[in-house]
C-alpha cells in the first residue's frame, strides 16, 4: 500500500467529487463490534470504536453518521463478519484473526507468533503490499478491511503457578484464543476459549489454570492479578496485535472519494494513537502490579519459549501447504520480515542493548 496514497488521499479524493453533490449527499451506517460497549481501549478511549466514528463524522460534517453497537446489543459478538458480508449492517470492528475458520490468512492481519512487532506491521501493511493483500483476501467476501489499532506486544498471560519447563505446559487448562492456541495444543495444554468477562471467574474457581488476554492495563481491568501472581511477559504468541474495521464492499463503493479519504485517514490516526493510549497505560498499570499487588513479572524461560518457536513453524507450515492464499500472504509477511529484521539489527537492537540500559 503506498503511503503517500493513504496520507495523500484526503486532498486528492476531494476534488475529485464535486462541491453540491459532497453538500447533499449524506449516509448513516451501523457498526458492530466484537467487544462490548464500554470495553477499554477497543470501544472507548483514544484510538477506539467510538473515537473513530467520532473523527469520522466531523471530519466529514456528519455527512458519514455511524452508530454504534456493543457485542450482544444488536448481534452477537462472533456473527460481525457475516453481518457485514451480508449487507445487514455496513461496518464490524474486531481483529482479523477471528475469522481465521473463514480463511487462515486472516491471521496475518492481526498477529502472528515471533512475528513483526508494531512498526514492522506498519510498514507491511502499507508499504509492504500487506494491505493490498488483505484486501484481495476479503473481495471474495464483500468486504473492504481496514488497520485500525494495535495493542503493541502482549503478554504470555497469568499463571497461578510457575512455568519453568515445557513438562509444566502439559495438561494445563488455558484460556488462549487463536493460532496460539493451537500451538499450545501441540505441547499438550489443554486449551479453554472464553470471553473477556469470563476469564477473572474461570481462574478464581480453578476451571483454569491460566489465561491470556492483552496486557497490564486491561488485564488488571479484569482483576487477573487477584487470583494469579506469576506473569510472564514473554508475548511470544501476540508480538503487535492489529485491529480491524471491515466495511461491506458495496456500501464502500457508494461513498463519494472525499468521504473514503475520510475513512481511510480515520483509521490510520486511530492505529497509532490507540498504540500510544497502550504504552502510555501499560507502563502505569505495570509498575502498580508489580509495587502494589504483589504480581511477579518474568520471562518465560529460553527452553519452553524455543520449543514454541519449533510448534509455531511447524503449525504455519501445516496451513501455508492447505491453502495457497495463505501461501501468498505468509511469503509475503515473512520475505518482509527478514528485510525488517536485517534493518533491525542495525537500528532497534542497538537501541535496546547499548543506548536504552541505563
Amino acid at each position: 500500500m503506498n503511503r503517500r496514497k493513504l496520507f495523500g488521499a484526503a486532498a486528492g479524493g476531494a476534488l475529485a467529487v464535486p462541491a453540491v453533490a459532497t453538500a447533499q449527499t449524506t449516509f448513516t451506517w451501523r457498526m458492530t463490534s466484537f467487544y462490548g460497549p464500554q470495553s477499554a481501549f477497543y470501544s472507548t478511549g483514544p484510538g477506539s470504536a467510538r473515537d473513530l466514528i467520532d473523527r469520522i463524522q466531523k471530519m466529514s460534517n456528519n455527512r458519514l453518521r455511524i452508530q454504534f453497537f456493543g457485542a450482544g446489543e444488536l448481534i452477537p459478538a462472533a456473527e460481525g463478519f457475516d453481518a457485514v458480508s451480508s449487507g445487514i449492517v455496513e461496518m464490524n470492528y474486531a481483529n482479523a484473526y477471528f475469522w481465521t475458520g473463514k480463511t487462515f490468512a486472516a491471521q496475518y492481519f492481526t498477529a502472528v507468533p515471533f512475528g513483526l512487532n508494531f512498526q514492522g506491521l506498519n510498514g507491511w501493511m502499507y508499504d509492504g503490499n500487506g494491505l493490498d493483500l488483505w484486501r484481495e483476501v476479503y473481495d471474495r467476501f464483500n468486504l473492504v478491511p481496514f488497520l485500525c489499532g494495535n495493542t503493541g506486544v502482549q503478554m504470555t498471560g497469568w499463571f497461578r503457578r510457575p512455568i519453568e519447563t515445557v513438562e509444566d505446559l502439559r495438561g494445563l487448562k488455558m484460556r488462549i484464543p487463536g493460532l496460539a492456541g493451537r500451538v499450545y495444543q501441540s505441547l499438550g495444554v489443554d486449551v479453554r476459549l472464553l470471553p473477556g468477562g469470563e476469564i477473572f471467574p474461570a481462574l478464581e474457581r480453578g476451571v483454569i489454570d491460566a489465561a491470556e488476554f492483552v496486557g497490564p492495563y486491561l488485564d488488571r481491568q479484569l482483576g487477573l492479578h487477584r487470583v494469579a501472581k506469576h506473569y510472564y511477559t514473554t508475548g511470544w504468541h501476540e508480538t503487535a496485535t492489529a485491529s480491524e474495521l471491515i466495511i461491506n464492499k458495496a456500501a464502500w463503493a457508494r461513498l463519494p472519494a472525499d468521504l473514503k479519504a475520510i475513512v481511510e485517514n480515520a483509521v490510520a490516526a486511530c492505529n497509532v494513537i490507540s498504540e500510544a493510549w497502550c504504552q502510555k497505560n501499560n507502563a502505569e498499570a505495570m509498575d502498580d502490579l508489580i509495587r502494589n499487588h504483589g504480581v511477579e513479572a518474568k520471562e518465560l524461560p529460553d527452553a519452553i519459549v524455543a520449543r514454541l518457536r519449533e510448534e509455531t513453524a511447524k503449525v504455519l507450515d501445516a496451513a501455508v501447504a492447505r491453502d495457497a492464499v495463505t501461501r501468498r500472504v505468509h511469503d509475503s509477511y515473512m520475505a518482509y520480515k527478514a528485510k525488517f529484521d536485517a534493518w533491525s539489527r542495525y537500528s532497534e537492537v542497538p537501541y535496546h542493548t547499548k543506548i536504552r540500559p541505563a
